[in-house]
């Protein structure tokens, strides 16, 4: 039977910087992981992430939480030395700055592995890049929003000296690549799983 999870292990450390709800902010991960939730999910996150990475064995991992169907929508593309490991759900798309919709449990979820060393702050450069790719995805693909009210986003790299990551570096241009593709994907996949 598939798992409907997605766990994904590092061949060694890396330094992350996410808004996961489990493991999120600048943390060292052995690796990330997306985990399935109902619908209706209203539980306790931390504790259970924290039951899940015990349960499967894992240790120091970056945890994100979706009720999409995640052996259905995801979706990876590589770019470059970047990679973009994607699940999407858009029942509750929102603008930022708009009064958000009803809460909703699906998510768009993008982890971006980039095989280099990089700062803290290029760390955070690439959030900015991938959120751009993420916003003009959207807006593509024909949806009024610039994300939904529960995304999440994380960013995985060796620590190093690379400074920036934003859309003007071969690094941001990566970024861009793959989380567009990516999300594309997912997106599709998870439009064509609902008809």
């Amino acid at each position: 039977m598939r798992s409907r999870h997605y766990i994904h292990p590092f061949k060694e450390p890396m330094l992350a910087l996410s808004n996961a709800p489990h493991n999120g902010g600048l943390v060292k991960a052995n690796g990330f992981f997306f985990m399935h939730v109902h619908k209706n999910y209203r539980g306790d996150y931390r504790k259970d992430c924290r039951e899940f990475e015990q349960e499967n064995g894992l240790k120091g991992f970056v945890g994100f939480m979706t009720a999409a169907e995640i052996p259905e929508v995801l979706a990876h593309a590589k770019s470059g030395k970047v990679e973009a490991y994607v699940t999407a759900g858009i029942t509750n798309p929102a603008i930022a700055g708009d009064e958000p919709p009803r809460f909703a449990s699906r998510t768009i979820n993008i982890a971006l592995i980039i095989h280099e060393g990089l700062t803290a702050g290029a760390l955070t450069n690439a959030i900015m890049t991938a959120t751009e790719a993420k916003t003009y995805t959207l807006m593509k693909l024909g949806y009024k929003a610039t994300g939904t009210t529960s995304d999440g986003t994380g960013v995985f790299a060796h620590g190093g000296c690379g400074e920036w990551a934003g859309t003007a570096t071969e690094t941001g241009i990566s970024i861009g690549k793959a989380v567009r593709r990516a999300l594309e994907e997912s997106i599709r996949k998870w439009e064509k799983s609902r008809r």
